[in-house]
């Protein structure tokens, strides 16, 4: 679990992102939880956007992304959503304590 402190450092470095994930008319099935854990994988914090199309709440999206890959949803602010979730094998972002 994030502290309030971290969570906050996260939505800074997240700010000025661009979404590299879009969710659309399929919503989430299992190559985009695979392309969202490979990307988490790669840089520790993803942004994802969801397309009009998408029909299902991005709350619920954020939820059922991160329980399955084990992430932390940063934020969901309209229709994106900010994850981490620490690389195992290229550690990044070093957190606040």
């Amino acid at each position: 679990m994030l502290t309030g402190k971290q969570k906050s450092y996260l939505k800074g470095l997240a700010h000025t992102m661009q979404p590299i994930i879009q969710v659309g008319k399929n919503g989430v099935n299992d190559a985009l939880i695979k392309t969202v854990y490979d990307a988490l994988e790669a840089r520790e914090l993803v942004k994802v956007s969801i397309l009009q199309n998408c029909f299902e709440e991005p709350k619920a999206i954020a939820a059922e992304i991160a329980e399955v890959i084990n992430a932390e949803v940063i934020q969901v602010i309209g229709k994106t959503i900010v994850f981490y979730k620490e690389s195992s094998k290229k550690k990044q972002i070093i957190l606040p304590k």
